[in-house]
């Protein structure tokens, strides 16, 4: 929430999940606590490194009971502040909504939110393009004339999956194995391929689909030899996915190193920035010895 020019409190956004089998025997505060766990994880683009935010709770018991994750609430800077149900209305507005009006709807009224088809610049494009591919070359030339004597035309590579392919309009079309749908072959060349992949991932209108959403929404309508590999190096490099989507790894967990035998047989060291004895441009470099503890600290030039 974030509050309006009138000082009012307005949401900007709804969250929700459901709760795991475990998770629905967790007393009320814990669940309240898993809650607002849950909340900074998803909005972290917004919150972490941000200035000081205020988490309002109607359950006091929580400003105490945080030490559970407290290494994961040391990352966002914000303080837990007590908020009665009754005055946290705005927060509750989903669960307790006050209309129990059932509305009947029209069964007639039908609408299109949305639509996705390849749009006739792109085909031309990717027609154009083909003068740029060997391969597409050859099969259009062979389905311009498919006569018994032009067999030899496709490359040798070409001959075993000819008939998979077609000519229409100009384009190069391609069905698989497992179905009949015709998808537009797309050449050889990066243009096409980066133009028709930020249409179906990076668009506004396409949401940056996962890796294996996006595949089947392009294989649905377009083919390109490793076509899958393309997809994955896209989507793995996409810098809003990077950047909103939750880290696809857990974080390691909260334990104590094996303590070593001997001295110097495990050295822990770490680099010190910004510290008033480095104003002149020194870094300190600290090391210790994990077995007695004797810490050493050196000054090294910053460069």
């Amino acid at each position: 929430m974030q509050p309006d020019h009138e000082g009012r409190d307005r949401v900007v956004y709804y969250q929700s999940r459901q709760l795991k089998p475990a998770e629905r025997n967790y007393p009320v505060h814990d669940k309240e606590l898993l809650a607002m766990k849950y909340a900074l994880a998803k909005f972290r683009v917004y919150l972490r490194g941000s200035r000081p935010f205020v988490v309002y709770t109607d359950h006091a018991s929580l400003r105490t009971a945080m030490a559970r994750w407290f290494s994961f609430f040391a990352e966002y800077n914000f303080q837990v502040e007590y908020k009665p149900g009754w005055l946290n209305v705005v927060a509750d507005a989903l669960s307790r909504r006050p209309d129990s009006v059932v509305h009947k709807t029209d069964a007639n009224a039908i609408g299109v939110v949305q639509t996705s088809t390849p749009s006739s610049s792109l085909l031309d494009d990717v027609t154009s393009a083909y003068a740029n591919d060997a391969d597409a070359k050859q099969l259009l030339n062979y389905f311009a004339a498919p006569s018994d004597k032009s067999r030899h035309k496709p490359a040798k590579h070409l001959r075993a999956h000819v008939h998979r392919y077609r000519g229409h309009n100009g384009l190069l079309l391609y069905s698989a194995v497992d179905d009949n749908a015709d998808r537009v072959v797309l050449p050889d060349y990066p243009e096409p391929k980066l133009r028709i992949t930020y249409e179906y991932h990076d668009a506004p209108t396409s949401g940056h689909p996962g890796r294996e959403k996006t595949y089947l929404l392009l294989t649905r309508d377009f083919y390109w030899s490793q076509q899958y590999k393309w997809v994955r190096k896209d989507v793995r490099a996409c810098e809003v996915c990077q950047r909103v989507k939750p880290a696809p790894f857990s974080q390691a967990p909260l334990q104590s190193l094996p303590t070593p035998s001997e001295c110097w047989q495990s050295i822990p060291m770490d680099f010190a920035f910004g510290l008033p004895i480095a104003s002149g441009g020194l870094v300190s470099w600290s090391l210790k010895t994990a077995s007695a503890r004797w810490c050493i600290l050196l000054q090294s030039q910053q460069k």
